[in-house]
């Protein structure tokens, strides 16, 4: 196993149904990488921005953040605009996974620096086959940058 698989991957999803779905799909496409959840916007910065001082959280920064939009408090804009601002932060790409296709909330993640938008399938075979193809994308055919 090499250690791009130690790498955690970080998923922002206030929705315990919605993570739970997303677990069951990257287990089943055989992701050997440990998936490390926030439950909100705050939590996921508080990681990012302090990784490694917290006992329960990995010392690395994940190879990449799949980001809900819409939860409470800190939404997932918001969340998208700390990341990308901030100099050691800023190259771990973001993909925004959430429910709403609304148009002007994709164009303001694309502006705000994600580096993909994907909304969430209502059927479970659907994000079956999505979440295939996000990870065989990000943790196989993309060169991701280093992990700290």
């Amino acid at each position: 196993m090499s250690s791009a698989s130690q790498t955690p991957i970080l998923v922002v999803e206030d929705s315990l149904e919605d993570f739970t779905a997303l677990s069951r799909a990257l287990r089943k496409s055989a992701v050997p990488n440990p998936v490390l959840r926030c439950e909100d916007g705050e939590q996921a910065l508080e990681y990012l921005q302090g990784h490694g001082k917290h006992p329960n959280w990995p010392s690395q920064l994940p190879a990449f953040v799949l980001l809900d939009l819409n939860m409470p408090g800190l939404d997932g804009r918001d969340v998208l605009g700390v990341l990308k601002q901030d100099a050691a932060l800023n190259s771990i790409p973001v993909i925004v996974f959430t429910s709403s296709s609304n148009a002007r909330d994709i164009e303001e993640c694309y502006r705000l620096g994600a580096n993909s938008y994907l909304t969430k399938p209502i059927a479970y075979s659907a994000l079956e086959e999505k979440v295939g193809l996000l990870t065989s994308y990000w943790l196989g055919a993309s060169e991701l940058p280093a992990a700290s």
